[in-house]
This record gives structure tokens, C-alpha cells and sequence, in this order.
């Protein structure tokens, strides 16, 4: 396999449960993968969830946002021993579609972009008008999916079966290794994980954030880093595999160069 990597160390933001992926498949092509976890996923309370779950018989469609809503969500379904009504099932990605496998779910999802956008111009969601349909998402997610189907005449419900928050770690070891020059590129998957990381590593770390290659696998992730003031932001394709994509093009383009030249 292509080590192109090699003599890289890649700082890996997903959350620790789904970091070991990423991680593998830069390590695979050389890299070294420093794991820190700047996005933290926490599972709500099935009470929170009660009101949802009693209306799945009348769902005519299921949408699953992120794989921790494809996850999370089937959990929480089993959990209060409801099963799954013959229904259309939609994922935004790939990466959302493959986590409902271990569940037996097989789900309709966009070619290409992997957003929202894409997933509402499937045929599947045209013609909505007097459909009820829920979306199983993390609680407080963007409104434009459930806004457009209801514009549509859709009924909408949400399923928000898990908060995102802030890791209450120490970054010290972080900052140390970044201040000697230990980390040549950053990837994150939403910017509150960029936000995140930025008030991890505080005053002190946020010229190290800014002048280190970031890699996001979506055009607005890539704006927000943009907007936070990153010199260098590399939009990859969608997933983990996107995002190696995205760093062994770079780097090929670095071979000869000192690190942080």
C-alpha cells in the first residue's frame, strides 16, 4: 500500500468511538495517527425519545442523519423493544448508510455530496405532500431537511436521540507535541469540532491551529475553518476514506519539503 504518509503525524479529531477507522487507514499508508477527541457523543435518555417512538407505526419514512444517529437511534428503538415498520429508510451518506447494516437496515442514500442537500434531491423526497416522516438526529441539528419537507407537505418528527459537547480534556500534551513541530495536518468533521479544538487548546494553540493544513470532508466544514482564520484548508470528499484521499494527494505535493515549510 502507498506509505505516502510516512514521517506524518495527523491529528485526528472524531470522537473516541470513532476515531479507530480514520486512525487505521492513515496509519496503513505510513502516517501516524495522534488521536484527541475534540467532539464528545453522549446517548439521551429514552424518555427524552418516548414521544417519537410511540409514533413509528405512522412514519411513512425514516431519515438518518450521521452514523451516530443511525446508531444511536436503532439502539434506542430496540432498546424500548420497538421494531422497525416496512418503511423507506434514507441516510445522508455512505458512512450513515453502512452503520445501519448491523441493524438489517438497508437505506436509500445520495450518490456523490453527502448533505442534506443532496439527500432532498432524491426522487424519494419529492413528492411528500400528507407523509409523515422522522429524523433521527443529534439534538439542536440543522433545520433546512426537516424546513424543505415540510415546505413540502410533509409531517415532520424528530428523533433527537444524542447531544454533542465538549471533552473536558487536557490539552497540554497536545500543545506540546504541535509547539515541536509533532503535527503536519488536522482533520475534522464539523466545525464545532474546529470550534472545540480551538478552545481546547486555547490562546496559546490557536496560531498553531491556523497555520496547520486542515483537512474537511465538506465544502462548508472547509468555509468555517476558512472564516476561523486557516491558512490552509483542503475540502476532501465525503467519510474517512474522503479524508485520506485528501491527505495522500497533499502530501504527495509535499515530498522534499521540510515540515511546516
Amino acid at each position: 500500500m502507498n506509505r505516502v504518509l510516512s514521517g506524518r503525524t495527523v491529528l485526528v479529531t472524531r470522537p473516541a468511538h470513532q476515531a479507530a477507522e480514520l486512525a487505521g487507514m492513515i496509519e496503513a499508508r505510513g502516517g501516524v495517527a495522534y488521536g484527541f477527541p475534540a467532539l464528545e457523543v453522549a446517548a439521551v435518555h429514552t424518555d427524552r425519545l418516548a414521544a417519537a417512538l410511540a409514533q413509528l407505526p405512522d412514519y411513512d419514512s425514516l431519515i438518518f442523519i450521521s452514523p451516530n444517529a443511525a446508531r444511536l437511534g436503532m439502539a434506542a428503538i430496540r432498546g424500548v423493544g420497538k421494531t422497525l415498520p416496512t418503511i423507506q429508510m434514507l441516510a445522508v451518506g455512505s458512512g450513515t448508510a453502512q452503520a445501519l447494516v448491523p441493524f438489517g437496515v438497508k437505506a436509500i442514500e445520495p450518490a456523490g455530496q453527502q448533505d442534506s442537500e443532496a439527500l432532498l434531491a432524491l426522487p424519494q423526497l419529492q413528492n411528500v405532500a400528507g407523509k409523515h416522516i422522522g429524523i433521527v438526529r443529534g439534538i439542536g441539528g440543522r433545520t433546512l431537511l426537516g424546513d424543505t419537507l415540510v415546505a413540502r407537505g410533509a409531517k415532520v418528527t424528530y428523533l433527537e436521540c444524542y447531544r454533542r459537547a465538549r471533552p473536558q480534556v487536557d490539552a497540554a500534551p497536545l500543545l506540546m507535541c504541535w509547539q515541536a513541530g509533532g503535527i503536519d495536518a488536522v482533520t475534522v468533521t464539523s466545525a464545532e469540532t474546529l470550534h472545540n479544538l480551538a478552545a481546547l487548546l486555547g490562546e496559546v494553540g490557536l496560531p498553531l491551529l491556523q497555520h496547520t493544513p486542515i483537512f474537511a470532508p465538506h465544502e462548508k466544514i472547509a468555509d468555517a475553518a476558512l472564516r476561523f482564520g486557516v491558512a490552509q484548508v483542503i475540502a476532501t470528499p465525503g467519510g474517512d476514506a474522503g479524508l485520506v484521499e485528501g491527505l495522500v494527494n497533499w502530501f504527495k505535493h509535499q515530498r522534499g519539503r521540510t515540515h511546516h515549510e
